[in-house]
């Protein structure tokens, strides 16, 4: 194949086709469900009915004019990619950023690499000895950032189309209010959209995975939780009480010294996170909760925000 002619027709640079054509090799992909079977799926996996329309109108169906060869192919080889590393846990993109307002083919593009390997992954994961709540629960992230992109107007996916890539090789579960995301000596911490984070509910997470992760993973051996994240930035104590549930949360842990992240504009991040936006100017940012006016009086003072790192033991 001519590298560069597919990168052209897919509008993406060669230097990530030839990514994907490096890492996936002639390595085996995985076939998608059929379409019959696509709905209950997507239900599973809490995809929203606006959502799922649009995932079903795009469907690779053999006929479908929306189905380019190069489309076909990078489909094929970013779930090969993607599946070659099942059981991994760093972070890996599973393909370039797509022009997503060629139509539902391209905007869900990545959507169906997963869709594909969720029966490789359920697998692994009853190979593991974990039951279908937690796995559906876990993959049902999908509905979750499908559902933030649309709030931000597409502007959420190109980030989470990676991060995606981490539950799809059973690298992160989740386990009540937190995802613990799988390491090398450290058990990760994630924070989903998913209600209010009382320190109840991070207990009984913390918990859950102090049971679950000796019993499905033995040869696994954390000593630590941790986590990155603007959430541990210790500014927002200038702003929020000490019992608020995101300060309680910064006192189980450890902080790290403060090192500028490679790769991180913790600006950006906390924009994305407390108002899942990036474009509108902060004039215009909603001030209704405590953390919304702390954010945007923190940036107008011409101050930023830190993304932290930290650790306590298990």
């Amino acid at each position: 194949m001519d590298l560069d002619v597919t990168a052209a027709r897919l509008g993406v640079p060669v230097d990530e086709v030839d990514r994907v054509h490096r890492l996936a090799g002639d390595l085996p992909s995985a076939p998608l469900p059929d379409r019959a079977d696509a709905p209950a799926i997507l239900d599973r996996l809490a995809v929203r009915p606006d959502d799922a329309a649009e995932i079903m109108a795009g469907w690779p169906d053999r006929d479908s004019p929306l189905w380019t060869p190069e489309l076909r192919w990078l489909l094929d080889r970013s779930t090969a990619l993607v599946g070659a590393d099942l059981g991994g846990h760093g972070w890996l993109t599973p393909g370039p950023e797509l022009p997503r307002d060629r139509g539902p083919a391209w905007r869900h593009f990545y959507v169906y690499a997963y869709l594909a390997l969720t029966d490789v992954v359920r697998g692994y994961h009853r190979d593991h000895g974990i039951g279908d709540a937690v796995t559906w629960t876990t993959l049902a992230d999908l509905g979750r950032n499908l559902a933030v992109d649309r709030r931000m107007n597409g502007e959420g996916w190109p980030v989470m189309q990676a991060w995606l890539s981490l539950h799809w090789r059973g690298a992160v579960y989740e386990l009540g209010r937190l995802q613990h995301h799988r390491g090398d000596a450290d058990l990760g911490l994630h924070i989903p959209e998913s209600g209010p984070m009382t320190p109840e509910a991070v207990t009984a997470s913390l918990d859950a995975a102090r049971a679950f992760f000796p019993r499905h993973f033995p040869d696994e051996h954390y000593t630590h939780f941790s986590c990155g994240s603007w959430l541990l930035d210790p500014q927002l104590r200038e702003y929020l009480p000490g019992d608020s549930n995101i300060i309680r949360f910064q006192d189980r842990f450890e902080l790290k010294p403060y090192q500028e992240p490679e790769g991180i504009d913790c600006d950006v991040e906390v924009l994305r996170f407390v108002f899942r936006t990036l474009t509108t100017p902060l004039d215009q940012l909603p001030r209704r909760t405590v953390l919304q006016r702390a954010v945007i009086d923190h940036l107008k003072a011409g101050r930023h925000w830190q993304w932290r790192h930290g650790r306590f033991p298990m």
